[in-house]
């Protein structure tokens, strides 16, 4: 998990307890879980959002998915119409940019 070692996770407990104290600690460490768990519950409350009103066809997206490059090569595939080889797509899509014009 965030690539963090037992050792990195030792020093933050440690860190914790100094910067917040063993008194407290406990508090701190539930709120900071109810925080992530609202976090949590909002993000796929988001996703869940995402996907109705985008409509039919993408009841299986997924947050990764919205990744240009990745929802293209996805749409193409699924569409079965894929015109140009695997290989020339990634090479447009490395190239492709966006216009800040546009935004």
């Amino acid at each position: 998990m965030f690539n963090i070692g037992a050792g990195e996770w030792l020093l933050l407990a440690v860190l914790g307890v100094i910067l917040v104290g063993p008194d407290r600690l406990p508090h701190v460490a539930a709120d900071a879980a109810r925080l992530v768990r609202r976090f949590k519950e909002l993000t796929s409350k988001a996703t869940e959002e995402l996907r109705e009103n985008l409509g039919p066809g993408f009841e299986n997206l997924e947050v990764s998915d919205l990744n240009p490059k990745k929802f293209i090569t996805k749409t193409l595939n699924e569409a079965g119409e894929s015109a140009l080889p695997i290989a020339e797509i990634r090479e447009i899509s490395k190239n492709a940019r966006i216009d800040p014009d546009l935004l």
